[in-house]
């Protein structure tokens, strides 16, 4: 291929990833020429509502993937946490990059740590899954909706709107907001996929995905296959309050789940090691927390 287009959203978060794509694939074709081609998709512009009340992950994709299918751009870079888990006929994950920082991240201009906020501290997050066990860590605390790129959530963070907001790490430092992170909440379990970038193409397209075989990272590949695995067999979308998370050390995966209601007064856990490549491992996790308690909590949510 001579020429390769990209499609993204156009927030600063979304064309950095973009870049970041851009820059990777230049470094292993030289000669290839890549344009970067901006979509405004509904989830950007829709933003006084949760994103679980307006129609969910999909929102973000719908529009990149109506380019795809009409060759206006030859792949969508995504944040694999914004992808559904089914993607509709015609499209494929081709390439998983390398995980950068997969857990949250707080932020606060008064309170050093999470655990100093006092009493009916006011948390702003969009994320059912991250208001849900902050609310099973702290029940004395107010979550609030907060939508909008990085930039905006910060924005209301310093005009006093909060006392403290959760978001993604890794696209606080993707953006140069390292030093804006007041600890890293290891203690909440991440959603499926996130620090983690897709790239999405068409099925009929062998060529774009050969060329961006030279992006996808095994070992992260590996992991969020389990991830998305479980979150497909529980029905997981940004509808239900729902975390997973795998890693690979040597031959061992580890991974940890969570299914949880929305106030976070139940909440179901599992952790398990098995060795890598044990076959339905996602699909198995979901099953033990179903059984213990997680489909009742997800039969209450709907």
């Amino acid at each position: 291929m001579r020429k390769i287009r990209i499609g993204t959203r156009a927030s600063r978060l979304a064309l950095w990833q973009a870049e970041f794509v851009a820059a990777q694939l230049r470094r292993f074709f030289p000669a290839l020429e890549v344009e970067i081609v901006k979509v405004h998709t509904t989830g950007d512009k829709i933003l006084d509502a949760p994103l679980a009340k307006i129609g969910g992950k999909g929102l973000f994709t719908k529009e990149l993937e109506l380019q795809l299918a009409a060759g206006a751009i030859d792949l969508a870079v995504h944040s694999l946490k914004d992808v559904p888990n089914a993607l509709p006929e015609g499209f494929k994950l081709a390439a998983i990059t390398r995980r950068a920082q997969p857990f949250d991240a707080f932020v606060s201009n008064a309170f050093p740590t999470f655990a100093s906020l006092p009493m009916g501290s006011v948390v702003g997050t969009s994320s059912l899954r991250r208001a849900a066990q902050v609310l099973a860590l702290r029940p004395d605390l107010v979550i609030k909706n907060l939508r909008g790129n990085v930039e905006t959530r910060l924005r209301k963070l310093n005009a006093g709107d909060f006392d403290a907001i959760i978001l993604a790490a890794a696209g606080l430092e993707r953006l140069g907001y390292s030093s804006r992170i007041n600890e890293l909440l290891t203690q909440i379990i991440p959603a499926a996929g996130q620090g983690a970038l897709a790239i999405e193409t068409r099925t009929d397209d062998d060529e774009t995905f050969s060329l961006v075989q030279s992006l996808n990272d095994a070992a992260t590949s590996a992991a969020v296959a389990i991830e998305r695995e479980f979150l497909a067999e529980v029905g997981g979308s940004c509808q239900i309050p729902v975390g997973v998370f795998a890693t690979i050390d040597g031959g061992q995966v580890h991974v940890k789940a969570l299914i949880a209601s929305t106030d976070g007064q139940h909440v179901v856990r599992a952790s398990e090691v098995a060795p890598l490549g044990e076959i339905d491992l996602g699909k198995k996790i979901a099953a033990r927390l179903l059984k213990a308690g997680g489909r009742d909590i997800l039969n209450g949510l709907a």
